[in-house]
């Protein structure tokens, strides 16, 4: 036997080995910056939402300026923020995720102010644009909980051996997850005493 052939095998198995690694790293990252687009999906229906429902309200004349602005400078600055899923970090996530918040306190602070405007609340344009809002919000959860998955199984796979090799190499980094605002965890207080 050829004594260069031994070597040559375990060569060609390393490259094949590596080859194959590094196809599944790509599918896992793949999946992870799809799943990171139907996030950004429902933000967007969200958005769109938003403008509906901010032109709508605009429609009421004695409307609170300063609420509907609070809105839209919320929406201006949680669009503005732009992630790439195979390199984002803990704080840009975290920076999303505050600018998201923001602009759904603007938006509750907006329908608690529709409260003192009947006309406006018995539309069925308004009340579409809440119904919609309120799904949109539960697809929102849902797709942030894909990504989540997601984030697990690529980063399961890019730190399991021997592909963490390949991935080093490769630059395949750690993927952040969404997490729970702060304070979440607790629950909340409800007081049905409405005399205090």
């Amino acid at each position: 036997m050829k004594k260069w052939l031994i070597p040559a095998l375990i060569i060609g198995a390393f490259l094949l080995f590596g080859i194959s690694s590094y196809n599944g790293l790509v599918d896992v990252q793949a999946d992870t910056k799809t799943a990171w687009s139907k996030v950004e999906s429902a933000y967007q229906r969200r958005n769109d939402l938003i403008d509906n429902l901010v032109s709508t309200v605009k429609g009421s004349a004695d409307f609170e300026k300063s609420t509907l602005e609070a809105v839209i400078n919320a929406r201006s600055k949680a669009t503005s923020i732009t992630i790439d899923p195979t390199n984002v970090t803990p704080e840009q996530l975290e920076q999303f995720q505050q600018a998201k918040g923001a602009e759904m306190s603007a938006l509750s602070r907006l329908l608690v102010s529709v409260e003192r405007y009947p006309d406006l609340k018995t539309t069925e344009a308004f009340r579409e644009l809440q119904s919609q809002l309120e799904g949109t919000e539960n697809r929102i959860n849902v797709e942030r909980d894909r990504f989540n998955d997601a984030a697990n199984v690529y980063d399961k796979k890019t730190r399991s051996f021997p592909a963490v090799l390949f991935a080093k190499l490769f630059g395949f980094g750690e993927i952040p997850r969404f997490k729970s605002d702060a304070g979440a965890e607790k629950a909340p207080k409800v007081n049905f005493d409405f005399n205090k």
